[in-house]
């Protein structure tokens, strides 16, 4: 290396950070990416947790904001080993009456399965579907540079309508709205449901073939490639020497690594950021698919079990009643996943955050509710409460996936005014405690990384 070289350090390779690391090292930086765990993905990992040759992915599983990321288009996933694949039909909702509302890749379909409720679907979001080319780049944008765009204006208005009216399109809704892990009436509820509810026509609910782990093997792939390293099972202790220091953490792992070194002020307001509500996650082994009462759903790939809108909005509001889980089945569609003739099943809910309440039962109930007969075909389970996602994956405090509670003050702060930004020169958070937050789109650490080199 020349003297004259400047170097980068990451912490943590989940998406943001390996992203941070690929636009550094095209600047023409040294790059070390330092990761605790034995393996590198962060929330994009796959092992197989409950039996050999079944693989489950250890966090995230399914990615309709990777395909619809501008920088992973930019990359070229595929050039690097990354298959996306598409179920029949991205997502279907299984009722008490024994039907599913089924959001399919067509609008248009959609709106003709949910028969005179559809117009409502068809009119809230055909706008969004229509200028999608362009609002998934105003919806991943840098906070201080989104334009005030058509099509970001329709998106903004359609947050504020009046509340939905048929109770199957607010039922489809509502589930959608609960993947911000907050209360489905809420502001940024509303607009996570539109946001995925409009890629699921657009660009649809796809993941990896092989597992999310696919994801970072080809980020990392990437990054090898500029001359990148990546330094595995080795936890920081301090912030590492180097030009640039890019840390793909949340404020609590800020706050041990250089908490006496922040101004008082900066320190105090990581001190106050909130994180929110964690995850309770099971994986399943299966002797056979899940056998679902509405045999249209073994057609999706994600699977929302709550029946209606006022449960579904009860649970997340305050985690009252049944709880709403969200499931992946993803072995119907990708046969890497399980052994011949055997398949896997990914589910979760939301609990207070850092809960040690024993959930599996709840959430096997919740499905043998709507497919009798399931719990018949285990053949064995893996199961995560909020205290083991944090012990793999420190940035999930509490079991919150989400970098932080993604409530309205602290959906574009975060996790400070200054974003991405430390009082320290050259060290800049990079991960999903950053804009735009959470989901495997690789934007905040590219933002970060560009905020850096500017």
């Amino acid at each position: 290396m020349s003297a004259d070289t400047k170097t980068a350090a990451v912490i943590g390779s989940g998406p943001n950070g390996l992203s941070a690391a690929i636009v550094l090292a095209r600047a023409g930086y040294a790059v070390t990416v330092f990761e605790g765990a034995p393996t590198i993905g962060g929330g994009t990992r796959s092992a197989e947790l409950t039996l050999p040759g079944f693989v489950h992915d250890v966090c995230s599983a399914v990615h309709p904001m990777a395909v619809a990321s501008p920088w992973f288009e930019e990359i070229g996933l595929e050039r690097y080993g990354v298959e996306w694949v598409h179920p029949s039909t991205p997502m279907a909702h299984p009722l008490d009456d024994g039907t599913a509302v089924m959001l399919e890749r067509s609008l248009e379909a959609t709106a003709s399965g949910l028969g005179a409720e559809g117009r409502e679907w068809r009119d809230l979001l055909a706008p969004l579907v229509e200028a999608w080319p362009r609002l998934r780049h105003d919806l991943l944008a840098l906070v201080s540079v989104k334009r005030a765009s058509v099509a970001l204006a329709r998106f903004g208005w359609r947050t504020i309508l009046p509340k939905l009216r048929s109770t199957r399109v607010r039922a489809l809704f509502a589930g959608i709205a609960a993947h911000a892990a907050q209360p489905v009436h809420s502001p940024v509820a509303r607009s996570a449901g539109l946001a995925l509810a409009t890629a699921a026509h657009a660009v649809g609910w796809p993941f990896p073939r092989g597992g999310a782990q696919k994801i970072a093997d080809a980020l990392a792939a990437c990054l090898r490639g500029l001359g990148g390293r990546i330094v595995t099972g080795e936890f920081v202790r301090e912030l590492p020497r180097a030009d640039l220091v890019m840390c793909d953490i949340t404020p609590r792992q800020m706050l041990s690594l250089a908490g006496p070194r922040l101004p008082e002020g900066f320190r105090r307001k990581l001190e106050d950021f909130r994180y929110g509500p964690g995850a309770y996650k099971i994986d399943w082994a299966l002797d056979a698919p899940i056998p679902w009462r509405a045999p249209e759903s073994a057609r999706a790939g994600t699977v929302h079990l709550g029946g209606t809108f006022e449960e579904i909005a009860a649970w997340e509001a305050g985690h009252m009643g049944r709880p709403f889980v969200l499931l992946a089945q993803l072995s119907l569609f990708d046969a890497t996943r399980a052994p011949a003739g055997k398949h896997t099943a990914w589910a979760y809910c939301h609990v207070p955050n850092g809960s040690g309440s024993d959930m599996t039962d709840a959430i096997e109930a919740q499905v043998e509710r709507f497919a009798p007969g399931f719990r018949s075909r285990i053949l064995a389970r893996s199961v995560r409460p909020p205290a083991v996602m944090e012990r793999d994956n420190p940035n999930m405090v509490g079991g919150d996936f989400n970098g932080g509670a993604l409530d309205v003050t602290q959906i574009l702060a975060r996790p400070t005014s200054s974003l991405y930004a430390t009082p320290l020169p050259g060290v800049y958070f990079c991960g999903s405690s950053t804009p735009p937050g959470s989901a495997v789109h690789g934007m905040c650490g590219y933002h970060a990384a560009r905020m850096a080199l500017g």
